[in-house]
């Protein structure tokens, strides 16, 4: 019999994605300032677009490092925006981020205007048809701009691999199990984006693998507790799609994980760690 995990009653699924994007974006703001910097962009771009922003880590990147810019944020949940929105307001920088709700599979786009720099980051995969919404980006492109997308491996790990000591592996295990299901429900997770970056009128310039390694025996996370709550939220969440299908030794030790305490709490845990990878395209339209 499947138990609900102790947090899933508290947190409304909106929340607990508005979360995870958050802590995603605070953990690994190191990772995403090195890749806003890498992007070929010469002088300073006034009109940016961040294409299914969710609470605004690419925003606020893109700020960063463009101080005279100006960002649409687009996205279709009014949730996020409204947290991006709340979050540009305490920054100080609400002036300069103009958020907009869309449907980027809908048959007509807002005018998002002549961006110089369009931003999309784990959005395209989401998408009923990437290969439509990749033309109009080229389509909406001021001449000479850049198109840079962003995409992820899959959920960061956060364990050691004989972690939980009563389920060694329970954390690989779950991700078989959530690959299977997106394998079936989102057909586009692992496409080839530098092909179909080319075969929607675009020039790739540039093409990285971003490979990230936080935690014990690597690279110390700037924040353990953040990695504690990052690793809270990115598992219940993975619990809420994959309890049906877990064996019973395997949701018993996943709910000790994500009890509020316990000998096996993740909030006790001194051993955890972030590891993921994203992969990044940068592309020009093609002449």
């Amino acid at each position: 019999m499947n138990h609900p995990s102790p947090h899933t009653h508290t947190h409304t699924p909106t929340e607990v994605q508005s979360e995870l994007l958050d802590l995603d974006a605070e953990v690994l703001a190191e990772h995403l300032a090195s890749l806003v910097a890498w992007l070929p962009v010469s002088g300073g771009p006034r009109h940016l677009v961040d294409l299914g922003c969710g609470t605004g880590a690419g925003t606020f990147a893109l700020l960063d490092r463009f101080p005279e810019a100006e960002v649409t944020a687009v996205d279709s949940s009014a949730a996020h925006l409204g947290r991006l929105r709340e979050k540009a307001h305490a920054a100080g920088v609400a002036d300069r981020v103009h958020v907009l709700a869309a449907d980027l599979d809908a048959a007509e786009w807002p005018d998002l205007g002549t961006p110089e720099l369009v931003w999309t980051s784990a959005a395209l995969h989401h998408l009923a048809d990437p290969e439509g919404a990749l033309r109009r980006v080229r389509d909406l492109l001021a001449p000479g701009g850049l198109l840079a997308v962003v995409e992820l491996a899959g959920f960061p790990r956060f364990l050691p691999a004989d972690a939980p000591a009563e389920a060694p592996g329970l954390e690989e295990r779950c991700h078989t199990t959530l690959d299977r299901r997106h394998a079936a429900n989102l057909p586009h997770r692992h496409a080839d984006w530098g092909t179909l970056l080319r075969s929607t009128g675009f020039t790739v310039e540039g093409e990285r693998v971003f490979d990230i390694a936080l935690g014990p025996g690597m690279r110390a996370p700037s924040d353990q507790d953040a990695v504690r709550r990052y690793a809270s939220s990115s598992l219940r969440r993975i619990r809420d799609a994959v309890a049906a299908e877990l064996a019973p030794r395997d949701l018993t030790a996943l709910d000790a994980l994500l009890a509020p305490d316990g000998p096996s709490a993740l909030s006790r845990r001194n051993d955890l760690g972030v590891r993921t990878t994203r992969m990044a395209w940068t592309a020009r339209r093609a002449l």
